[in-house]
């Protein structure tokens, strides 16, 4: 019996969207609305987590129960929207998904109705055998759920998968489908954050490919 073609799922902001800066602009936009302090990029990247509520929680020094998240969380997407032609992709962006000779499909934790059209914009459509976002008004959680549905959606199996994105959430949700993750310091999260999970890491996201290759190819 033949075993199952690897298919690799890519993450979206912070790894083929090069858009720290922006999330790091519209963040602040949310922490003003409550007399919060201005983070920088590096701060962002060595607090930030899933989901959210508990990250603006620890930055704000105080709870943030359901409520004032979703009023945060539309700040901040208002925010995001209207410095979003600003961004563009990672560097190697294209070069990377050209590198990878299976299938291979999207999932971002941003709102559905937002990102298709903007992966489209971009010209990627046609790389992704699937392309999902969060179908939900507020976001902010772990993405283990989302990688489970999107998976079924596609009939793939979880051992089969490996996932590329820039966070240890990411990694996490690839290790609750059974599948392995390969993690990129270019996005939202510090470097040493993500070496420290103990999952490959790669500074571009052609080696993160190439790493991609490797351990589809290795099994367990």
């Amino acid at each position: 019996m033949t075993a199952a073609r690897p298919h690799l799922v890519w993450d979206w902001n912070g790894t083929l969207l090069n858009d720290l800066s922006l999330v790091v602009a519209a963040t602040n936009v949310a922490f003003a609305s409550v007399g919060g302090p201005v983070v920088t990029a590096d701060e962002h990247r060595m607090r930030f987590r899933r989901p959210v509520a508990e990250y603006y929680a620890d930055v704000l020094g105080q709870a943030v129960d359901a409520d004032e998240f979703g009023r945060l969380d539309k700040i901040f997407h208002d925010a995001y929207r209207n410095g979003l032609t600003t961004c563009e992709l990672a560097a190697d962006a294209r070069d990377a998904m050209a590198a990878w000779p299976h299938s291979q499909s999207l999932l971002s934790m941003w709102f559905h109705h937002e990102l298709v059209p903007t992966v489209h914009t971009f010209g990627l459509t046609g790389h992704f055998t699937r392309v999902d976002g969060l179908r939900v008004e507020v976001g902010g959680d772990r993405k283990a759920e989302s990688l489970g549905r999107h998976l079924a959606e596609l009939g793939v199996d979880g051992d089969t998968v490996v996932l590329i994105g820039d966070s240890v959430d990411d990694a996490d949700a690839a290790i609750a489908v059974g599948g392995r993750a390969v993690l990129y310091t270019g996005g939202f999260t510090d470097p040493a954050r993500l070496r420290a999970s103990g999952h490959p890491v790669a500074d571009t996201l052609t080696d993160a490919v190439a790493l991609a290759r490797e351990v589809s190819s290795a099994g367990r």
